[in-house]
Order: structure tokens, then C-alpha cells, then sequence
């Protein structure tokens, strides 16, 4: 699949058995749910998807999983970075080979790298492959952040370096992104909370994790502003956000599983040290779902 990404992408949640693995089933059931939202692609073992505490044949079999239940009907992502070059090569090889349309690359997290030594990761690990590769910048994670000038230096130099996920929620770098750099570099904005200015300023797409949980209602907002409809995009932006912002207001990843449990998906717990939410946290994310369904009639 070669068509260029663009509109929303699903950060796709990991489920886990009751023996704390991969819930295969259910995970076909999440990818399901987002392709019949119409979302624009589906990422597998991001951040979201608790990638953190997976091992390689987990993310493996997470990435395999999903390839295979799309069945083209959508692009997907492979996030295949990692804390080691050889290593991120070895994954992003091994999804290139199971059939990913992009990969998603995280630059090297626990042990901070210069901005040299991570510019070097990136074009080593990218020139391994042939797919498209998404850079992903979260510097709270990585402690190195892919500034504007670095990053269209690297579109520049490495021919399949298309896209970045934005994660730095520098709203000031992910406009100039858009503005400066859309010639060479689709930007996707990963900070859910920014879905719609993102795409009203004219960004690539978005990736959100809460798409897991309110697929329907974030597509509605991508095409209403596609359409070019602003004022109808931000009318239920105004009924979404409130959703959105109880998710991010809370610990995340519980929340979007908690998210799923409460649209009648269980998705199991995190995988510890990562807890469940608690009761009153649940019933924040609880009453916001409730009052979007209220309102949207």
C-alpha cells in the first residue's frame, strides 16, 4: 500500500489476558473497531500500546497481528525503534518483511544521546529498510527533542524519511512543522488534545490514542474539516473535548483501556508496574462518555 497517510490514525491499545498476554482476539476486535470508525490507519506497539513493556517477539506478534487483521484495508504502522540500533533495525526488517506499509521510529530513551548520536540511530535504522518511516518525537521519553531545521534536514538527506509524529505538545514547533516543512515532511500531531487546531492548521493527520476509545466522533471531526466545514468540526470538537481532556487528565493507558471496558471492549489491565485507573478516575472517564453520548443524541 503506497498512498500517502494522512487524516487519523489510531494508536492501537494492547490487550492482555488475565495471564498478562497479548489477548490476540480482542486485539482483531480493537483493529476492527477503528477500521469500521473509518480512520486512516492503525499503529501498532506505540506508546499507547504499552511498547515499553513488551518484548521483540511481542511487539512482533503485535505487529503481525494487526498487519494481518487489517487485510489492506488500511495503512499500518509499524513503530519499530528502540534502544539500540541493531536492534531497531532487526524489528523494523522483520516488519518490513511481515508486509507493514510504514514505520514508526523512536529514537534511543533511558540513557539520553546527543542530537548527533540520534540523527546518526535514525539514518542508520531508516536506510536498513525501504518502507516509509515515520520519525517520532517524544523528548519527554527520549530526552532529545527533533527540532524543525533537524528534521527537515534528515527528509532531506534520507529519501524515505516522510513523515513525523509530533509528540514534543510544542505547539510553536508543530506549527512550524506544518508551515515551514510540509514540502518535504508530512507531520502527524500526536497529543491528542491538539486534534483539532492540528488539523486545521493543515497538519498531515493525527494519531491518537483516544481514537480507541471515540474513533466515530474524531473521524467526524477530521472530515468535517476536510470538507472544509470549520464550524461544524469545532461544534463537535466542543461536545469531544471534554472526553479527550478526561482521558489525558488521567493516567493515560489505563484510561484508554478503561475506555474500551466502558464501550463494552475489554481490553484487560496494563501490564504492571502500570495499575488500573482508580475508582474515582474511572468514574471521571465514566460521566465524560456519558454526557458526549447524551448530548450527541
Amino acid at each position: 500500500m503506497s498512498k500517502l497517510l494522512k487524516g487519523v490514525l489510531t494508536a492501537l491499545a494492547t490487550p492482555f489476558d488475565q495471564d498478562g498476554a497479548i489477548d490476540v482476539d480482542t486485539l482483531r476486535r480493537i483493529v476492527d473497531r477503528s477500521i469500521d470508525a473509518g480512520v486512516d490507519g492503525v499503529v501498532a506497539a506505540g506508546s499507547t500500546g504499552e511498547v515499553g513493556a513488551l518484548s521483540s517477539e511481542e511487539r512482533l506478534l503485535l505487529i503481525d497481528t494487526v498487519i494481518k487483521q487489517a487485510k489492506g484495508r488500511v495503512p499500518v504502522i509499524a513503530q519499530t525503534g528502540a534502544t539500540s540500533t541493531a536492534e531497531a533495525i532487526r524489528l523494523s526488517q522483520a516488519a518490513e518483511k511481515a508486509g507493514a506499509d510504514v514505520l514508526m521510529l523512536i529514537t534511543p530513551y533511558y540513557e539520553p544521546l546527543s542530537l548527533a548520536e540520534t540523527v546518526t540511530y535514525i539514518k542508520d535504522v531508516a536506510r536498513s529498510v525501504t518502507l516509509p518511516v515515520m520519525l517520532y518525537n517524544i523528548p519527554a521519553v527520549t530526552g532529545v527533542n527533533l527540532d524543525p531545521a533537524t528534521v527537515r534536514a534528515l527528509a532531506e538527506e534520507v529519501e524515505n524519511i516522510r513523515y513525523i509524529k509530533d509528540s514534543s505538545a510544542n505547539w510553536e514547533q508543530a506549527l512550524q512543522l506544518i508551515h515551514h516543512h510540509g514540502d518535504v515532511i508530512g507531520t502527524f500531531i500526536g497529543w491528542d488534545v491538539y486534534l483539532y487546531s492540528a488539523l486545521a492548521e493543515g497538519a498531515a493527520g493525527v494519531m491518537a490514542g483516544t481514537a480507541n476509545v471515540v474513533p466515530d466522533e474524531i473521524v467526524a471531526v477530521s472530515r468535517l474539516i476536510a470538507d472544509g466545514d470549520l464550524t461544524g468540526a469545532r461544534d463537535l470538537w466542543n461536545e469531544l473535548y471534554p472526553v479527550i481532556d478526561a482521558l489525558l487528565s488521567v493516567p493515560f493507558i489505563p484510561a484508554v483501556k478503561a475506555g474500551l471496558s466502558l464501550q463494552g471492549l475489554p481490553a484487560g489491565s496494563p501490564r504492571r508496574p502500570t495499575s488500573d485507573l482508580s475508582a474515582g478516575d474511572l468514574a471521571r472517564v465514566r460521566e465524560a462518555l456519558s454526557a458526549l453520548y447524551q448530548n450527541v443524541g
